[in-house]
């Protein structure tokens, strides 16, 4: 019997705290980051990055940079919140491969993270393995 469905993808989110501050506030960081991570993923960049400086809004988020980089296979993005030493990071690739282990101590190493918090999804566990168009 042929197979129906696949998953589409795999995302890796980090959350990472009691990081290095000035680490966390470094703009050049966050791009080299988002410029290398792809290659190092053997993934291809399509667009970026982009890394901006948000302010803060409220009592919850105090600012930080936030930045992207479009790869063919999907997105990386970080979000780095230097005042509280902490930073949000997501991988997601259309693929089936990414290796977690090597992005987790990518993270952890760049931005001297103490503590790790790692939710691993796969998405998409319905896609169909074929076109559905009619013809």
């Amino acid at each position: 019997m042929k197979k129906k469905h696949c998953n589409f993808g795999l995302h890796l989110m980090i959350d990472g705290y009691l990081g290095n501050q000035e680490k966390l506030n470094d703009k050049r960081l966050v791009e080299k980051m988002l410029s290398d991570l792809p290659k190092k993923l053997k993934m291809h960049i399509v667009m970026g990055p982009v890394v901006k400086f948000i302010k803060g809004n409220d009592k919850k988020d105090p600012g930080g940079y936030s930045g992207f980089v479009v790869i063919a296979e999907s997105h990386i993005s970080i979000h780095t919140f230097p005042a509280r030493k902490f930073v949000s990071a997501d991988i997601y690739t259309c693929t089936d491969v990414l290796n977690k282990d090597f992005a987790i101590k990518y993270f952890k190493k760049s931005f001297d993270l103490k503590n790790l918090e790692i939710n691993f999804v796969k998405r998409g566990t319905k896609y169909p393995v074929e076109d559905l168009l009619s013809e």
